[in-house]
């Protein structure tokens, strides 16, 4: 198994804190050494939070997301993993907003003080109304999101390229694609919320860079039903290549609706548009994804790396009974075994507290998660730094597997403009 740092200076210098913790002060009195919240040192316990969607719009995203934090769980928790120091167990504190950002708050204020920091935040709207209690409780919210503003705010490190350097990179190919500027009539479908802006900003950002002009703009509500007036008006344009920042729940309906309409134009999907559940023909028609492609930055299920091999072996040993293969779970996954790592840094260092946790993640510098990640992550300044690549791959139905059609690259609207930040 890839274990990604030696942690003998963990257990080191928690031992250290224990004792600390443990000691008798002045004339044997207890120590006044406060508590630290999520943080066992004594039970070697550590607890973190997770604010999930498993009933709203998101949710066929955001239960595998669910269960990848459970896996982690699990793994930890059965031995010998070498995420924490050993005999270290981890402790979710979970909670379902459904993908509700008033709610979100509300269960946020409900967790806060049982946890040392967010292991999951769900969804980009869920997530920005809890950025000023984030910073008064020193708390860190690994964000479900590749939201452009989440690497723009100190404690909301995303875990890869950002919505608009995926939309960037999509326009690039789709260029290229269609044969040049002048074949294409690019279009958008976005979700009328701050992911789905992120794409439209970026998909203008690269038309403009290129030198095309959009000629259809249709928002969607998360949880819309009907797209007829939606494809009926990239129809009526006649948009060649649409970019789709939606939901799953958005991209069956609208490609459905298309397909009914006698309307095939390229769809290319940013990151949340899809689910591994399309691959089964029983969801879905196949025939609906033919034209459809995905741009992203991530892992994913399937793919000939060492981390995905290994984690489709702890998927067999630990989830397969809890839910089908599901990419969204993988990636939740490995968002874990990093906000562990920071968490294992912060031990060794002799400060497990939230401030501890902080100072721990602005180590990670020039780190791809021992090659889990086809990136590198910098969170030792702000705006972080995580990644400026993307790849566009498109689904073989039958095979319920990937091919990559355009290899990762830098957009060229970001080339253009090397000091702007995705």
């Amino acid at each position: 198994m890839v274990q990604w740092r030696r942690l003998g200076a963990a257990a080191a210098f928690g031992s250290a804190l224990l004792a600390m913790a443990a000691c008798s002060g002045d004339g044997g009195r207890e120590s006044a050494t406060p508590a630290i919240p999520g943080v066992d040192l004594e039970g070697k316990v550590l607890r973190i939070g997770a604010l999930n969607d498993e009933s709203g719009p998101a949710a066929v995203v955001g239960i595998p997301y669910a269960i990848g934090k459970r896996l982690l769980a699990k793994h930890v928790n059965d031995g010998d993993s070498g995420l924490l120091p050993a005999g270290w167990t981890l402790e979710l504190v979970e909670r379902d907003h459904g993908y509700n950002p008033q709610r979100s708050v509300q269960l946020f204020n409900e967790i806060r003080d049982e946890v040392l920091f967010i292991g999951t935040s769900f969804g980009t709207p869920n997530t920005l109304p809890l950025r000023p209690l984030l910073q008064r409780h020193g708390l860190v919210a690994f964000p479900a999101s590749l939201s452009s503003k989440m690497a723009e705010f100190r404690y909301t490190p995303p875990g890869g390229p950002s919505y608009q350097v995926e939309a960037m990179r999509a326009f690039d190919w789709a260029v290229e694609h269609a044969g040049g500027k002048d074949q294409i009539r690019p279009g958008i479908l976005y979700q009328h919320d701050d992911y789905g802006k992120d794409g439209l900003q970026a998909w203008r950002q690269a038309a403009e860079h290129h030198g095309v002009e959009i000629v259809a703009e249709q928002a969607n509500a998360p949880g819309q039903a009907d797209f007829t007036a939606a494809i009926n008006a990239l129809k009526k344009a006649g948009a060649t290549h649409v970019l789709l920042t939606v939901l799953p729940s958005a991209t069956g309906p609208a490609l459905g609706t298309a397909a009914q309409l006698d309307y095939a134009p390229i769809w290319i999907g940013n990151t949340p548009s899809w689910i591994d559940r399309f691959f089964d023909p029983e969801v879905i028609p196949p025939s609906v994804f033919d034209n459809y492609y995905w741009v992203m930055g991530s892992p994913y299920w399937g793919e000939d790396t060492p981390f995905a091999r290994e984690f489709e072996a702890l998927y067999e040993q630990y989830g397969r009974d809890m839910a089908p293969p599901d990419f969204y779970m993988m990636t939740s996954y490995l968002q874990g075994r990093i906000a562990l790592d920071v968490f294992s840094r912060a031990l060794a260092a002799g400060d497990p507290s939230r401030e501890g946790f902080m100072q721990a993640l602005t180590t990670l510098e020039d780190y791809d998660a021992g090659g889990a990640v086809p990136f590198k992550l910098d969170f030792t300044d702000m705006p972080y730094v995580v990644g400026v690549e993307a790849r566009v791959l498109k689904p073989l139905m039958d095979q319920a597997s990937w091919r990559e059609v355009a290899p990762f690259a830098q957009p060229q609207a970001l080339q253009a403009t090397p000091n702007a930040q995705p």
